[in-house]
């Protein structure tokens, strides 16, 4: 049964820094592109990052650049979102997925989603 569940959101303090997790079960998560999506309230969901399978980045939000950072432990089957200088504007729910197609970025639509955490930037 494939599986994505998300960890490590929390609240934070503007300037803050979190490390977000995806664990993957049911398939090998590094034959495949992995990608990080948010939503903040009363917005849609947006793309924030992807990595595929070979360690490429893309990033799909200008507004994180510089800020976020994904990686990848393939030894772990997971999938991390590194996220630094935390604004207001930064809280969402954050979500991982993957559609078990394709080795590169981006990730198509259909695919598989954990349930999200919440970060919250607040002071």
């Amino acid at each position: 049964q494939v599986q994505l569940v998300e960890s490590g959101g929390g609240m934070v303090q503007p300037g803050g820094s979190l490390r977000l997790s995806c664990a993957a079960s049911g398939f090998t998560l590094d034959y495949y592109a992995i990608g990080w999506f948010r939503q903040a309230p009363g917005k849609q969901r947006e793309g924030v990052i992807c990595i595929s399978s070979s360690g490429g980045r893309t990033y799909y939000t200008d507004s994180v650049k510089g800020r976020f950072t994904i990686s990848r432990d393939n030894a772990k089957n997971t999938v991390y979102l590194e996220m630094n200088s935390l604004k207001p504007e930064d809280t969402a729910i954050y979500y991982c997925t993957t559609d078990l197609r394709y080795r590169s970025c981006p990730v198509r639509p259909g695919g598989y989603w954990g349930q999200g955490t919440q970060v919250t930037v607040s002071s």
